[in-house]
């Protein structure tokens, strides 16, 4: 990120019962990333805004350098197996889906409980996200918000909007958000708490209308949302907000 094009950082959180983000390399058991993939993030912002679905339009409005998003686990990361009852949709005919006898069952992996804080920064078209912070104060959205699947609703809540200042440093920091690895020092980068958890998955950053991948990156992450003292090549942000947040963001 050469040259800082927005002036201030939007908050919320989002939470629900359970999510599902599946992983691509997954076939027969679909298993869930630990946190939203920064393409997630980007439908999300656009069913609460209201955003063109027909053709992935919404997703031309994401590039990396208009579109800054980063993510904070709030609550645990929690996994668990769920079956599922699958049925073969191409077999119905009229209505009377129940008629449908063709079914399989799957277990699916989903996260229990979740609960994350999204950091939301724009310097593109504002025109079409001018309604984005009006309709989280009113708690409204165009589309229903899910987190990953349709049957996982998810509710929002406005924090705040905050300027920030941009900061670089040779020594360790406190990041609270998940850590794209590309943006890690190479020199002993990461000071390891060992009462933690560290984790760290391979995402998809983005992807273009056809959803092809653009670019990927392993993102490091620690499971109760701790923040992780890292070592940056890059600039990061520190809000002004009373935690006096250290962020990054997905890019």
């Amino acid at each position: 990120m050469s040259e800082i094009k927005f002036d201030k950082i939007l908050i919320f959180e989002v939470w629900a019962d359970y999510a599902h983000f599946r992983k691509f390399y997954t076939t027969t058991s679909p298993l869930t990333f630990s946190f939203p993939p920064r393409t997630a993030l980007c439908g999300l912002i656009s069913a609460i805004v209201g955003l063109e679905k027909e053709g992935n339009e919404y997703l031309k409005y994401f590039s990396s350098d208009e579109a800054f998003i980063g993510v904070r686990i709030i609550n645990p990361v929690k996994k668990v197996m769920i079956a599922q009852n699958l049925i073969h949709t191409k077999e119905a005919k009229g209505p009377g889906m129940n008629l449908i006898s063709n079914r399989t069952q799957i277990r699916f992996e989903f996260l229990k409980f979740p609960k994350f804080r999204i950091y939301f920064a724009y310097s593109g078209n504002k025109e079409k996200l001018k309604n984005f912070k009006q309709n989280l104060i009113a708690h409204k959205s165009f589309y229903t918000p899910v987190l990953g699947l349709s049957e996982n609703i998810a509710d929002f809540k406005f924090i705040g909007e905050f300027e920030f200042d941009v900061k670089q440093s040779n020594n360790y920091v406190p990041i609270k958000t998940v850590i794209p690895l590309e943006q890690v020092s190479e020199n002993y980068g990461t000071k390891f708490d060992y009462e933690a958890e560290y984790f760290s998955e391979r995402h998809a950053l983005m992807l273009s209308t056809d959803r092809v991948v653009i670019k990927y990156d392993d993102i490091l992450f620690e499971r109760n949302g701790a923040p992780i003292e890292i070592k940056l090549k890059k600039n990061y942000f520190e809000l002004q907000n009373s935690e006096r947040e250290k962020i990054v963001f997905l890019e």
